[in-house]
């Protein structure tokens, strides 16, 4: 549009004989115009280029716009949801709160009845220790108690058991040397753990006497001769009689002294013929209160040497 202006103008001042220099003038003005032209041409296209790109630079911020539009949307109502939820978080903490207060003046006073009843357990707990330690004392003292205990009572049994065997070998022996006898009232047995030699009457005495006649004197000096190796025994002669009274008036009196005075007779034959140490013999007399068969008074009338071991080293051990 511009060109053809100039045009036109060139034309009219052709025209109208404009003068040379005036149209030289006009020539070079229309150049610069051209070249002005052109460069502005130039800028044209590159401001078109440029506001193609802000265009496109243009849509595409819309479109992030609009994007964090909805983002800042979303984002609101999430915040305004987090902040309900917020608030209801507060709410609950200072309910929490509330009641941690209360829990913790309540658990003080149940811990401090706590802490006292741990105290007083705890007490008693050392007591219980201390009784304990007491107690395993003296279950240590009672233990050893009880084997020194057993120690003796192996002691005791050992010993028991060498009393009982040697018992029953002196059984055998006496059996042995007065088996001649044992159909003339002559019996030896075991009781209690002594030894019990019986000769009746008729074997010893005549009626009412004191003296032993020839055949009982070699059965005691038999039984003696037996006897006097053993020293560790104790030995009680005992005399028995009937309930028959005696006819004599003056010697032995009664039955009582008749019983003792045949004890000591059969000591006497005892202690005479063998090596017996007299501090073993016991001479007693049971007169007619110890009968063993009352159908037939013969049978009590005689004489018991009672064999039995002694126990002093037993009683000894027993008391320690």
């Amino acid at each position: 549009m511009k060109n053809k202006i100039l045009f036109a103008i060139i034309t009219i001042v052709a025209c109208a004989c404009v003068p040379a220099k005036k149209y030289n003038d006009l020539l070079a003005s229309n150049k610069e115009c051209n070249d002005e032209l052109e460069v502005y041409k130039s800028k044209a296209l590159t401001f078109e280029g440029q506001a193609k790109e802000f265009e496109e630079k243009y849509s595409i911020l819309t479109t992030e716009v609009e994007k964090l539009k909805q983002d800042t949307t979303r984002l609101g109502n999430e915040y305004r949801d987090l902040q309900v939820q917020y608030d209801k978080m507060i709410h609950r903490v200072e309910s929490l709160e509330t009641s941690f207060d209360k829990y913790r003046l309540s658990g003080e006073r149940k811990s401090a009845l706590l802490q006292a009843d741990l105290d007083a357990k705890s007490i008693e707990l050392q007591r219980k220790q201390d009784e304990l330690t007491e107690l395993e004392s003296e279950l240590k003292n009672k233990q050893q108690l009880l084997a020194d205990r057993e120690r003796r009572v192996s002691e005791l049994e050992e010993m028991i058991a060498k009393q009982e065997q040697a018992t029953k070998l002196l059984r055998q022996k006496i059996a042995d040397a007065l088996k001649g006898y044992t159909n003339q009232g002559l019996t030896v047995h075991e009781k209690n753990g002594k030894l019990y030699v019986s000769l009746e009457a008729k074997l010893l005495f005549a009626t009412g006497s004191t003296v032993v006649d020839g055949e009982g004197k070699k059965a005691l000096i038999e039984l003696s001769k037996i006897l006097e190796n053993e020293t560790n025994l104790e030995i009680i002669v005992e005399g028995h009689t009937d309930t028959d009274k005696l006819a004599s008036a003056n010697y032995p009196h009664n039955n009582w002294e008749l019983s003792v005075l045949r004890a000591t007779a059969v000591i006497d034959i005892l202690l005479t013929n063998s090596k017996m140490n007299p501090k073993q013999v016991v001479a007693s007399g049971r007169s007619e209160y110890l009968p063993v068969d009352l159908a037939d008074k013969s049978k009590n009338r005689r004489i018991e040497i009672i064999i039995s071991p002694n126990l002093n080293d037993l009683y000894e051990l027993i008391n320690k």
